[in-house]
């Protein structure tokens, strides 16, 4: 196993117990749990952790990542959690069972792929109830699910909707209901069956643990609930979950000790940015190699709580080492719990080495 730098160390068994927790408490309120691979690029580590955990389905916003969960293996059904692009259409017959759309548009163009490759495609259409992200607006959806319905090829399982991304609307038993309600009005217009209603992410988890959920939501697609282990509401712990699920590991390339201010006139740094400095005197500061290219230095918080990030260039972490518990020299390694947007920018980054953890660190 690789073990340059910078690099994301995944603790597969962490991740596991986090499936297993959240899979049984939304089991308790007949929810069945599609898990999102993308934040990890959908890494074999990853996909190993949520094997024999009772999740239902595999969960991706990127048919490359479903490409990878095709290679690798499974027997669970995949779902593709952005409506494809025209391009895009026989790509998404061929690795998902389900997408997610509110295109009449793309709906017609993945039947005429299905019935080219002899399949047939899930679909579940999605409702906007709030968030103004993806969605059919709800005086549209009975049309749309009674066009879909015609499609050769196709097979409406349900609606959905998506909640706490793109507006911040938090779920609620109000727009919850208002989804189940236009769920049977659909059903009384078609005579379909469309007995899967996904109601959202980890943000509909508080509403479903309250009791206030209404019933009939049985799916919810959960991925930072269950690899960072956090309430998205409030980035809280999630209870039963470990937070410390994964690393990112940087080296230190250069170690001085320099004053904490600028010396001479500044103006706007590579970024087009004023930063401000706080005088702490002489500090011995590390720079390690990572950058802004990589993940956003806000994103990162030391293991160690004696370093402070103290910010980034393109390709330079500066970080403050005077409080250090540890000894450090060039060529140590420095680590960082990522929030969900570093680790979904350094999972991505292809200059970033993943890797299950290593056995020490376990």
């Amino acid at each position: 196993m690789n073990r340059s730098t910078p690099r994301l160390e995944i603790f597969a068994d962490r991740i596991r117990d986090n499936a297993r927790a959240i899979v049984t408490q939304c089991a308790k309120h007949g929810v069945q749990v599609a898990a999102v691979t993308k934040v990890l690029h959908a890494h074999p580590v990853l996909l190993q952790a949520l094997e024999d955990t009772g999740i239902t389905m595999l969960a991706d916003s990127r048919l490359q990542n479903l490409r990878q969960i095709a290679e690798c293996g499974t027997s669970l059904p995949t779902m593709l959690l952005r409506a494809p692009g025209r391009h895009d259409i026989d790509d998404t017959v061929q690795l998902a069972d389900i997408s997610l759309n509110s295109s009449l548009t793309t709906m017609t163009a993945l039947s005429e792929a299905a019935v080219r490759a002899g399949t047939r495609h899930g679909v579940i259409v999605m409702v906007d109830v709030g968030d103004l992200r993806e969605g059919v607006w709800p005086d549209h959806l009975v049309d749309v699910v009674s066009s879909a319905a015609a499609l050769p090829g196709i097979d409406v399982k349900g609606v959905g909707t998506n909640l706490a991304c793109y507006g911040g609307v938090q779920p609620s038993v109000e727009n919850m209901t208002r989804l189940v309600q236009l769920r049977d009005m659909a059903r009384a217009a078609t005579g379909l069956e469309l007995g899967l209603i996904s109601g959202g992410n980890s943000a509909n988890l508080p509403l479903m643990m309250s009791g206030a959920m209404p019933s009939e939501i049985n799916n919810l697609r959960i991925g930072e609930a269950i690899i960072l282990g956090r309430n998205t509401l409030d980035r809280s712990p999630w209870p039963q979950t470990r937070q410390d699920t994964v690393e990112v590991v940087a080296e230190i390339i250069e170690l001085e000790r320099k004053p904490s201010i600028p010396l001479g006139r500044t103006g706007e740094d590579a970024f087009g940015q004023h930063v401000t400095f706080t005088d702490r005197g002489i500090r011995l500061r590390a720079i390690c190699n990572l950058g802004r290219q990589d993940v956003n230095p806000s994103d990162l918080a030391p293991v160690d709580p004696g370093n402070i990030v103290l910010g980034a260039s393109s390709d330079h972490l500066i970080v403050d080492m005077t409080d250090s518990s540890e000894s450090v020299e060039i060529g140590t390694e420095v680590r960082f719990w990522p929030t969900y947007a570093g680790l979904l920018a350094t999972a991505t980054s292809s200059a970033v080495w993943k890797a299950a953890a290593t056995p020490h660190r376990l």
